[in-house]
């Protein structure tokens, strides 16, 4: 295993019809990442690739082009594929228990309601792998949670999503080079914008 090389997997659905959806955030997020990186995708086995390099740090970055419910396909591929340990694999995505403008990364655990973390679980035989938590908040009505997931980021939110991910960036730099630990300091207690945003 190469100690230098880091897996950043973003959650998502791959098809046009998804983009930009709350529940694509994680692609947002990882694609910042290339993005800032200079790093470009490319169609590859199971997921959109790229690879990039940060302080002497490889990092993969995948978005898994199954549907979001099989993402755990892409991740057992990538991981072996590439040689990356499962605790150097961290998996981006959103989450409905954090308000919008708020991150937390968290170093295992289960997956909630979230199907993408649950199939990763379930094909890894394990949860021993940190996550970055993509706050959407759940301003919803009951049983329209899966109509809000897959609708898209209103004006006023988007001005708090976007220096989320700028922040989700670094944070993912920083685990990349200075370890998990650090990672989460710098992210989980970030101010967020939360607060000052309750209209929303």
């Amino acid at each position: 295993m190469n100690e230098k090389k880091f897996l950043i997997v973003g959650l998502g659905n791959a098809e046009q019809q998804y983009a930009g959806t709350r529940h694509n955030y994680g692609f947002e997020v990882v694609n910042a990442l290339a993005n800032n990186l200079g790093a470009t995708f490319k169609t590859d086995k199971l997921a959109y690739m790229a690879k990039g390099s940060y302080k002497g740090r490889q990092l993969v970055m995948i978005m898994p082009t199954t549907y979001m419910n099989l993402s755990g396909k892409a991740v057992k591929y990538w991981l072996k594929a590439e040689e990356v340990a499962p605790e150097r694999c961290m998996v981006v995505c959103d989450d409905l228990d954090l308000p919008v403008g708020s991150l937390k990364i968290k170093p295992k655990g289960g997956g909630g309601s979230h199907n993408g973390l649950n199939n990763i679980i379930e094909l890894l035989g394990h949860s021993n792998f940190p996550r970055l938590r993509c706050g959407i908040g759940k301003d919803f009505a009951r049983g329209y949670q899966v109509d809000y997931v897959l609708g898209r980021f209103s004006k006023e939110e988007l001005k708090v999503i976007e220096p989320c991910i700028t922040h989700a960036v670094e944070a993912l730099k920083l685990f990349a080079t200075d370890g998990l630990e650090r990672a989460m300091l710098y992210c989980n207690t970030k101010t967020d914008n939360s607060e000052n945003n309750s209209a929303l």
